[in-house]
């Protein structure tokens, strides 16, 4: 490009020292340049004169498409800057089910007090996705379920920490029971999440609580519908949040408490090493309305 435009420089001004003031270069180096650029295309581009320079035949051929070059790299390079500056005015928060208890109009309204000029844009992600849109650099921040990757290369803060039940489909034996333990899931089918997932599907399999013995896993599901669907025909159990038990109520599935499961934890997840003010504010601003929401509807 650089050449490009030393060359109509220097067609425009029909002399190479006009050309260089025009360029703040030396003449001398403006005029290794355009030798450079002759010899690489193998043909003399100006005639020498007294009084300046004229285009050979190939210097006019290459004069009409050098403009249109030009332009057209300036009119990408205005674009991708365009681009740039929107995108920085965008908070791009993944998530792969809903957050729900109140969180996001309270930590997004919070939010954009501070920083008016910021939209927050949600991104849905599947289930495969254990950042939730980080790991490609689709969302900023995200919405994750523990544990994540250990080389996913981000930080996290916690904001819920919430029981794992499980849902049955309504027509299970298991349904008449107010509670059930880890032993009676031993034997179950359940929904897998993919593998892609990491250590969160076997969380989510309750192989933390199952003594060494492996889930059957009846069919892999990528998304909350999936897994109503799913539960819907009868093909598998699943365990989900309380949170969530409360955000997806379906009369295809009821939810049971399960003895001898460890909590799940919900966080908010951003890049390690990203120090951006807005960033962090909104991690701020989501701890904040967690500890309110935790707090219940009495709090200041």
């Amino acid at each position: 490009m650089r050449d490009l435009r030393s060359f109509l420089a220097v067609a425009d001004e029909r002399h190479v020292t006009r050309a260089a003031q025009r360029l703040f270069v030396s003449q001398p180096a403006l005029s290794r340049q355009i030798r450079a650029l002759e010899q690489h295309l193998r043909t003399p581009l100006f005639v020498r004169g007294p009084s300046g320079v004229a285009l050979t035949p190939a210097g006019r051929l290459l004069q009409d498409h050098a403009r249109r070059v030009v332009a057209a790299w300036d009119e990408a390079q205005a674009a991708v800057a365009a681009a740039v500056t929107a995108r920085a005015r965008v908070l791009v928060v993944g998530l792969t089910i809903s957050v729900g208890r109140g969180l996001l109009p309270v930590a997004t309204r919070a939010f954009q007090e501070r920083h008016p000029d910021v939209r927050v844009e949600l991104r849905q992600a599947g289930f495969g996705d254990a950042t939730a849109g980080l790991a490609d650099g689709d969302a900023d921040l995200a919405f994750c379920w523990l544990p994540l990757p250990p080389d996913a290369g981000v930080r996290h803060r916690v904001l819920f920490t919430e029981p794992r039940m499980v849902a049955l489909p309504v027509d299970h034996r298991l349904t008449a029971r107010t509670e059930v333990s880890v032993e009676d899931l031993l034997d179950e089918p359940f929904l897998a999440l993919p593998e892609s997932a990491g250590p969160l599907r076997s969380f989510w399999l309750g192989e933390d609580a199952r003594g060494g013995r492996p889930a059957r896993v009846a069919a892999v599901v990528h998304g909350p519908e999936e897994v109503v669907e799913a539960l819907g025909r009868g093909l598998g159990v699943a365990l989900i949040s309380g949170g969530n038990a409360e955000i997806y109520r379906r009369p295809e599935f009821v939810v049971r408490p399960v003895r001898g499961l460890a909590p799940a934890h919900l966080a908010v997840v951003w890049r390690e090493g990203d120090g951006r003010g807005r960033v962090q504010d909104f991690v701020r601003s989501c701890a904040a309305a967690a500890a309110a929401s935790a707090a219940g509807p009495g709090a200041a």
